[in-house]
This record gives structure tokens, C-alpha cells and sequence, in this order.
């Protein structure tokens, strides 16, 4: 059970409801709900929460397939099944593998074939379980992709990595009582 109740609409501040109807119009579902849900109790951080997520999720220098590889490697080093929720269907529609979206949710490396996709994950990985970047890792995602591609990388790894811990801190539970992708 999530740990705060969503904010009733005629409760709502001014802030509040001019956040809320941000959201709503940039989401595909037109509804507010998980982390943002959560964050319409701190609309001033809940607006630049979002107005980071509408900036990662658009065409930037990594490519959106890569981006969803990232965020649900971040995921699952978390857990953070609302997150997992949300992007793992993101990652396949953006042409990532299902079976490869199904052996990370089994918290496994899959057997890479793309060597961005292998990096990319081994970059999330890395930066989830050690808290940094190694030499190696970095010098080979910034041979393969660019010094400024590879800073918006690890700044979407970081982002995500906040998100996860707050949904996860807060409970956010996934939608319509979607089963938990990481049971049995």
C-alpha cells in the first residue's frame, strides 16, 4: 500500500492543479499517476521532476531503445516494480528484444548481441551496484558513443536511480493491481 493517498482534485492547490494538468497533457495515458501522483504532495519538485522526464524521454544524443535498456537495468538493480512497470513495455516497443526485457527482469545479464545494448547495460549495472564508473567502462562508452551522449547517459542513470527510490520509499504500487514482475 502506498504510503501517501493521492491528492483529491478538489483539493488541490493552484500549484498543484496547474502541475497536475502539465502531467496529464504530456502523458501518452493522459492520467497522473505513480511518481507523479506522489509528487503532486511537492508540486515544486514534482514539475521539475517531470520537466526531466519529458526532456530524457525526447530525442536526445541516446537513442530512445537505449535509454529504456538503461532505465530498466536501473529497475531492476531496484526492484522498483512501477519503474519496471512502465519501461520494460516502453523498451520492447522502442525495439529492444522481449526475451532480452524478460532475462533482465530475471535479474540476468542477457547474452548481448548489439555492443551498445551490452554496454549500456553494463554501464546502468555498473553504476547501480558500485555507485561509480570504471575506467574501462567509461573509455568504452565514450569510444562507442561521445563524451556528451555518454554524460546524458550516466545523468539518466542517476535520474532514474532517484525515481526508483522513491517510488520504492513510498510504495508507489503498480497500476490496476498489476502483478509484481519480480515474484517467485
Amino acid at each position: 500500500m502506498a504510503r501517501l493517498a493521492p491528492v483529491p482534485p478538489e483539493s488541490m492547490t493552484a500549484e498543484q492543479r496547474a502541475m497536475h494538468d502539465a502531467v496529464a497533457a504530456q502523458r501518452s495515458v493522459g492520467q497522473v499517476r505513480g511518481p507523479f501522483a506522489l509528487l503532486l504532495h511537492a508540486p515544486d519538485i514534482g514539475s521539475r521532476v517531470a520537466d526531466m522526464v519529458n526532456h530524457f524521454l525526447s530525442d536526445t544524443r541516446v537513442s530512445h531503445k537505449l535509454k529504456e535498456l538503461a532505465i530498466i537495468a536501473v529497475a531492476r538493480q531496484y526492484s522498483a516494480r512501477y519503474e519496471w512497470f512502465i519501461h520494460a513495455a516502453r523498451a520492447v516497443r522502442m525495439g529492444l528484444a522481449e526475451e532480452t526485457k524478460e532475462i533482465i527482469r530475471n535479474g540476468r545479464r542477457p547474452d548481448f548481441t548489439d555492443a551498445e545494448e551490452a554496454l549500456v547495460y553494463d554501464l546502468a549495472v555498473e553504476i547501480a551496484e558500485t555507485r561509480t564508473l570504471s575506467d574501462g567502462t567509461y573509455e568504452a562508452a565514450v569510444a562507442a558513443l561521445g563524451e556528451p551522449a555518454v554524460l546524458e547517459l550516466v545523468s539518466l542513470v542517476g535520474f532514474y536511480i532517484m525515481i526508483a527510490v522513491v517510488l520504492n520509499a513510498y510504495r508507489v504500487e503498480i497500476p490496476d493491481g498489476g502483478a509484481d514482475p519480480f515474484a517467485g
